[in-house]
């Protein structure tokens, strides 16, 4: 049966691994699709892509940031034309902003005492390699890394729960899309969109973003919910299998994979292929690339 991934993460966002060692780990792991879905970006789709292993199949992403009522909504995208104007405004203002939130946590770290600087978080950011070394990419994962290596936090985990997570004393908010907003600009730009782990929205005060929100998301042409993913327990799982089947969209399962953050994790969870051939069918803005 063919093994799908709908969801990855490269040193070009905040995974460990570059583009091309990504497409490695997928093929060892036994996969035979992978999405790579950078936060924000498609910068290692094009090293991505000069390493498909033959028979593999490379399913061009991001994950786009997106906020609800002060809480976090991430959107899994796929096959939409980055360059297409509206979005990629948009993606421009994202990307930014994460650079300007960046600075001022650091900033905020340093007041409390935290000796992290900005060049060791964008060398950190760069995952050794230069042409990652850019501030649009930059996200909490590579603050907290330079936390642990300033002593102020046991992982990365507890580096959130200490000082970066929401509410925390150097969270610092950014700039978000609406989610039903940031459907509409992936479907305008030929793509199509799952809605990301969705029982876990950071900020949200049940922990899950709201089953509204996702009615009016699917209106907007939403067309899957990622119900099986990693950070679900099985009662979570199940709901939003089930809030899929009422809305009439698929159910996605994917890795959420981010190297060695998350334990080279990719293939743990998959995306049958009838639900991803019903996903990418309205594509038009890019194409799936074989090897």
């Amino acid at each position: 049966m063919t093994r799908i991934d709908l969801h990855s993460h490269s040193s070009v966002s905040d995974g460990t691994d570059t583009p091309a060692e990504v497409l490695g780990y997928a093929a060892a792991a036994g996969l035979d699709v992978l999405a790579l879905t950078d936060h924000d970006t498609v910068g290692g789709i094009a090293e991505a892509a000069e390493h498909v292993p033959p028979g593999f199949t490379l399913v061009p992403g991001m994950e786009l940031s997106c906020a609800h009522a002060g809480s976090s909504v991430h959107l899994v995208s796929y096959l939409f034309d980055p360059e297409e104007p509206g979005l990629a405004a948009e993606l421009r203002r994202v990307r930014s902003d994460r650079a300007s939130r960046a600075q001022e946590m650091v900033a905020k770290l340093r007041a409390l005492g935290v000796d992290v600087s900005w060049e060791r978080v964008l060398r950190i950011a760069g995952a050794g390699h230069d042409e990652y070394a850019d501030a649009n990419t930059i996200g909490r994962p590579h603050l907290a890394r330079a936390i642990v290596e300033a002593g102020a936090a046991r992982d990365v985990q507890d580096a959130f729960d200490r000082w970066i997570g929401s509410g925390g004393p150097a969270y610092a908010a950014r700039y978000a899309l609406d989610p039903v907003r940031a459907v509409r600009l992936v479907r305008a730009a030929g793509g199509v969109c799952s809605l990301a782990h969705p029982a876990r929205a950071e900020g949200a005060l049940n922990g899950a973003v709201p089953v509204d929100l996702v009615e009016r998301m699917v209106a907007a042409g939403l067309g899957g919910i990622e119900a099986d993913h990693p950070s679900h327990n099985r009662a979570q799982t199940k709901q939003w299998r089930g809030v899929a089947a009422d809305l009439g969209v698929v159910v996605t399962g994917s890795s959420d994979d981010h190297g060695s953050l998350t334990g080279h994790r990719l293939g743990c969870r998959t995306t049958a292929p009838e639900a991803f051939e019903e996903l990418v069918a309205p594509a038009t803005g890019a194409a799936l690339i074989r090897g």
